[in-house]
């Protein structure tokens, strides 16, 4: 999963950042309605996490935005307001659940999974393929019925592969779903995550290359080494 945390107290921002890596759910930060708006038109993004008080166009207008986009992102909405009537405007632009501060961020985290979880209501919470049983919201993998320990990011890869049922995922897609806007598009951390990953889950491998493409989960005979 990977979130837009659009907040502009820059220590509130950095410990939401900071704390969603540790559950494996990368995100980038805007600091103003501006910056939200040009990260939002040059990547992709599973949910915002959006303060209603914000420099440059506030809240609302980003929020106005992304529902007029048509992309269908979830929107959860910070504000430091609580009564009802606040919450009942924020609901009528089109967001899709509110959380007042101060919160805890365990709660944040699992918001954003039942937001997650929602917006792919048409699939399976549990997905199952090529012998991998992968549970998103216990972050737990099984194949052949045999547990296997991943580390986040190991995990964060491998639920992109699955998520893509079979179809290649090219590393920079894998790069932009599982790691931040901080990651170097040169950075040779997807092949090395990738070929780690693969040793976790076993012969045969599961995970194939597509040379010059990308990866996939293959369901018939394991993978090509790469």
């Amino acid at each position: 999963m990977r979130v837009l945390i659009v907040e502009d107290e820059p220590y509130m921002a950095e410990a939401i950042r900071d704390g969603l890596r540790l559950e494996a759910i990368a995100a980038d930060i805007a600091g103003d309605g501006d910056t939200a708006l040009e990260l939002l038109s040059i990547n992709a993004y599973d949910i915002a996490v959006l303060d209603r008080d914000i420099p440059g166009p506030n809240g609302d207008e980003v929020a106005k935005s992304i529902v007029a986009s048509g992309t269908g992102m979830p929107i959860l909405m910070l504000t430091a307001a609580d009564r009802l009537d606040d919450k009942a405007s924020g609901f009528g632009l089109g967001v899709d659940d509110y959380l007042t501060k101060p919160f805890e961020l365990q709660e944040l985290v699992l918001r954003l999974r039942a937001l997650d979880r929602r917006r792919a209501h048409n699939r399976p919470p549990v997905r199952e393929i090529a012998g991998l049983r992968l549970d998103p919201f216990r972050r737990e993998v099984y194949r052949d019925g045999n547990y296997v320990a991943l580390t986040r990011k190991q995990f964060a890869v491998l639920e992109v592969l699955v998520a893509a049922e079979g179809g290649v995922v090219s590393a920079e897609e894998l790069l932009e779903r599982a790691w931040d806007e901080n990651a170097d598009p040169f950075t040779n951390a997807v092949r090395i995550t990738v070929s780690a990953l693969r040793k976790r889950l076993g012969e045969p491998w599961v995970i194939a290359t597509v040379p010059g493409v990308g990866y996939r989960i293959d369901a018939t005979s394991g993978g090509t080494r790469g």
